[in-house]
């Protein structure tokens, strides 16, 4: 008899840059917000082992069955069965921004207390920042999904490549109702649009790339946050995703 609870579906919002855990292997932080407008955060989720017709995007509309975890008391965690998963439709266009409205806060303090480790986060004033990661640090990240790739493979008929880390760190500094705070971009889609355009221009070209854009563009034309707390330390706050609000706007006028 399967040990999970019910099934459900829900718009995905957030597909963070893959981890290495102890416990799961390499995973993504996942997380959509259901037919009631509940936040869930999706677990454990081994995204690049996913047959290609359920690897989701932002927008995609999944089903998946669930159970409530034992390790993890957030509240809106939800242990998922990952071979459940299904892609069944996508947030149409014109219905985006109406979506993110009724889902923003000001304040990371508010969600906090109405008990919240997920959020989507209007910021203002942003400034974008870049660090170099240590050898030592990159070296060491790259052994750990090495390691969690030749562990999988046991099992795995389709062998898998070592996930690449970022050699940076994006990050954010912005303002809130709160006050000033600084945020780690994890958005999967920002390291990926960082190895794009160094294929394409080279390295450096592609750091300035990132800083005009992340840094200038995207905070001149709008966008929002999508917040989740770390998994170990609760008070931590982190930037899982990035969306930009001048597409969706230009989306919705033109339907």
């Amino acid at each position: 008899m399967s040990n999970f609870e019910g099934t459900s579906e829900a718009i995905i919002l957030v597909k963070a840059s893959p981890q290495v855990g102890k416990k799961h292997g390499e995973t993504v932080c996942c997380a959509g917000v259901n037919d009631a407008g509940e936040w869930v955060r999706l677990y454990p989720v081994t995204f690049r082992t996913l047959d290609q017709a359920s690897q989701f995007r932002r927008w995609d509309r999944i089903r998946f069955r669930w159970q409530k975890p034992k390790d993890d008391p957030r509240p809106e965690s939800l242990r998922v069965d990952h071979q459940s998963i299904e892609i069944i439709g996508e947030l149409k266009q014109k219905e985006r921004l109406n979506f993110l409205q009724r889902l923003e806060v000001s304040s990371i303090n508010k969600a906090k207390t109405e008990g919240k480790t997920l959020a989507l986060l209007r910021p203002r004033d942003l400034k974008f920042s870049i660090e170099k990661k240590s050898d030592d640090a990159l070296v060491e990240e790259k052994k750990k999904f090495a390691e969690s790739v030749a562990q999988a493979d046991m099992f795995n008929s389709s062998p898998l490549i070592p996930y690449e880390p970022c050699p940076y760190v994006f990050k954010y500094n912005y303002v809130t109702d709160d006050g000033e705070r600084t945020g780690t971009c994890q958005d999967w889609e920002t390291d990926a649009t960082f190895y794009n355009w160094s294929r394409h221009y080279g390295e450096q070209k592609a750091l300035e790339n990132m800083q005009r854009v992340f840094g200038d563009e995207y905070p001149n034309k709008g966008m929002v946050f999508a917040m989740g707390t770390h998994s170990l330390y609760p008070d931590t706050w982190l930037i899982n995703g990035i969306i930009r609000l001048d597409e969706i706007r230009q989306m919705s006028l033109s339907l």
